[in-house]
Parts: C-alpha cells; sequence; structure tokens
C-alpha cells in the first residue's frame, strides 16, 4: 500500500498540471512564440533569429512551453520543429487552452515579428530558388526516386474529373516543373495559367506546351506566395510543391484567394515521412505532411476538406491527393 502510495505522489495533481500550464503562460516572450507559431513551424534556430535571443535561451522557453502541453516538437531530418499543440479535450481546462489560443490570434500583428518571420521565410524560399536554379537542363534525377509524375497522373486527373466545378473556364498550376501536367489541363479548361517563380523550370514548361502546340496556356514567372493579380480559378493544381514552400500554411491561403467560390484546390503531396536526404538531393524543405496539419491550415483558410486518395509507394513515400473546396456564399451573405 505504501508503495502504491509513493507512486500516485509522484505523479503530478491536476490542480499542479494547471498550474505549470498558467506559469508558461503567464510571459509575454512565451505568448508571442505561440502567436507566431499560428500558422507556421520554426526551429528552434529560426525563433532565436525572430526573438533575437540566444538558441539556449530560446531552447529553455520551448521545453518550459512543450511540459506545459503548448507546443509539439517535431523531428525533420537532423532538425526539430516546434508548432502548436491543439487544445486537448481530454484535459479538463481544454476550453481555458483554446480562448487563450483564439485572444492571441485577435490581437493586432506586430510588425517586428511580422518581418523577422518574413526573413526567415525569405531564407527558406532563397535554399529552395538556388537548388532549383542549377538544373536548367531538366529537374534532378533524384526527384524520381520520390515519386514520378506517370505514378500519379491518372488518379489526380480522375480526382479532378469527379469535382462539381462552377464551371471550365480557369484552371491554375503553381509550380508546373517541367510543365508534363499542362497539356492534360489545357484539354480540360479553357484557359490554363501556369505560375513557377524559377524562370530554368518555366522555359521547360513553355517548351512543352510549345511542342505540344497547346495555344491556352500561359506561363508566367511569379512567386505564388505574393498577391497575384490574376482571374479567379475553377480550379488550382498544386503537385508536389508544397514541401518546398517556406511557409505552407500562408501558400495554402494564398491559394485559396486565387479561386473562385465553388472552386477546387487539389494537392498532390507527400506524407509525413524521415527521409532526410531529400533535403540534399531534391531541396525538399520539408518532409511531407500529416493529413490533419493540412486539415487545420485548410479550415483558417476557408477552405473545406473534401475528396482524398493516398498511393503507397514501394521505397517507403506515401502520396496523398487532397481536393479543398472553397464553400460558396450562403443566401444571406449574397444579399449583403
Amino acid at each position: 500500500m505504501n508503495h502504491i502510495a509513493r507512486i500516485d505522489a509522484a505523479l503530478p495533481s491536476p490542480t499542479d498540471a494547471l498550474a505549470a500550464f498558467c506559469k508558461a503562460t503567464g510571459d509575454g516572450l512565451r505568448l508571442d512564440i505561440l502567436r507566431v507559431l499560428r500558422n507556421d513551424s520554426f526551429g528552434v534556430l529560426e525563433l532565436a533569429q525572430i526573438f533575437a535571443m540566444r538558441q539556449s535561451g530560446m531552447s529553455h522557453h520551448l521545453k518550459v512551453m512543450a511540459n506545459a502541453g503548448l507546443v509539439i516538437a517535431r523531428r525533420e531530418g537532423n532538425s526539430i520543429f516546434y508548432r502548436r499543440s491543439l487544445p486537448a479535450l481530454e484535459v479538463s481546462w481544454h476550453q481555458l487552452h483554446a480562448q487563450l489560443l483564439n485572444e492571441l490570434d485577435a490581437l493586432p500583428p506586430e510588425a517586428r515579428l511580422q518581418s523577422a518571420i518574413a526573413l526567415v521565410h525569405n531564407q527558406r524560399a532563397e535554399l529552395s530558388r538556388q537548388f532549383f536554379a542549377r538544373f536548367a537542363e531538366g529537374t534532378p534525377a533524384q526527384q524520381d526516386l520520390i515519386a514520378h509524375f506517370g505514378l500519379y497522373r491518372e488518379p489526380l486527373l480522375a480526382l479532378i474529373e469527379t469535382l462539381p466545378l462552377p464551371a471550365h473556364e480557369l484552371a491554375i498550376e503553381v509550380g508546373p516543373g517541367e510543365g508534363g501536367f499542362l497539356p492534360s489541363l489545357a484539354e480540360r479548361f479553357k484557359q490554363v495559367i501556369a505560375l513557377d517563380n524559377a524562370e530554368s523550370m518555366l522555359e521547360r514548361a513553355r517548351q512543352q506546351c510549345s511542342d505540344a502546340g497547346l495555344s491556352n496556356v500561359e506561363c508566367l514567372l511569379a512567386d505564388a506566395l505574393a498577391p497575384q493579380q490574376l482571374p479567379l480559378a475553377d480550379c488550382l493544381v498544386c503537385n508536389m510543391v508544397l514541401h518546398h514552400m517556406p511557409a505552407p500554411a500562408e501558400a495554402i491561403k494564398r491559394f485559396a484567394d486565387l479561386l473562385k467560390p465553388g472552386g477546387s484546390l487539389v494537392l498532390t503531396e507527400l506524407c509525413s515521412h524521415d527521409q532526410s536526404w531529400v533535403r540534399d538531393s531534391c531541396g525538399d524543405l520539408w518532409l511531407g505532411f500529416d493529413q490533419d496539419d493540412i486539415a487545420r491550415w485548410a479550415t483558417d483558410a476557408g477552405l473545406e476538406f473534401g475528396l482524398s486518395q493516398y498511393i503507397g509507394l514501394r521505397n517507403g513515400f506515401q502520396l496523398q491527393l487532397l481536393q479543398l473546396a472553397k464553400p460558396e456564399p450562403s443566401p444571406s451573405e449574397e444579399r449583403i
């Protein structure tokens, strides 16, 4: 009996755990860290850069926050990235946790933090641009070791053909690579716009369109994360590109802005994996994504999670084909 009592005494009581939660949130810097982690995950060094402090100090704060259930750590190869924890229903103060996040998200953004975050995003994007700039003659052969386009072309087309789109006037493809999917889109939509921020890749896509005799495809050199003055699309396609983007959650918001009400964002992406060699060999910034993360980002962007399909590959990777729909406005919203 005494042995059991000693074990029970070693476990934190609910009030002790709540006290640790409150203590962790009773610090302005930690609250700002939660604000920064709203739509993104960052490594310790990136967070230390954003807040202009030593790595050791940032590590201490993150450890306190992790122990209190405020952040979750995820290993990406040799790096560890932190993101917000969602309020856990099994915890009695989950409503307090949810209210805290809601209040933080309602605060106006701070220019200093926005600028620091943008700098980190630009540094990530530059790594990706430098990688693909080296392949003016085509995409690196290692890309095919992950998932050759032929493995998901037909399922992707089948998914698109089942969608109840507003029309088939315009499709946008972000990051078309060498343009292998543009002819298929050109057959199904009156107009197609391809966006890429790598001139070498875009030139290959233009050549693909020229060889196929396509007159309804426009290839534009543009950063898809920047606001675009484009007509709204019925369908936006992004194949194996999100894991190269510096801010995936922000990217999904930008994609949503380019869609008509009733339109769909179609993503082909890697599921979360641990094969870190793809960073150096393929220029990947992220080791795939959990569906729950994409669903959360979609909700924040005003999109609804729709159809999904998974394709397992022999090399240990798994692909996810996802449809995220932009809802039609309700009759009351239309009257307003």
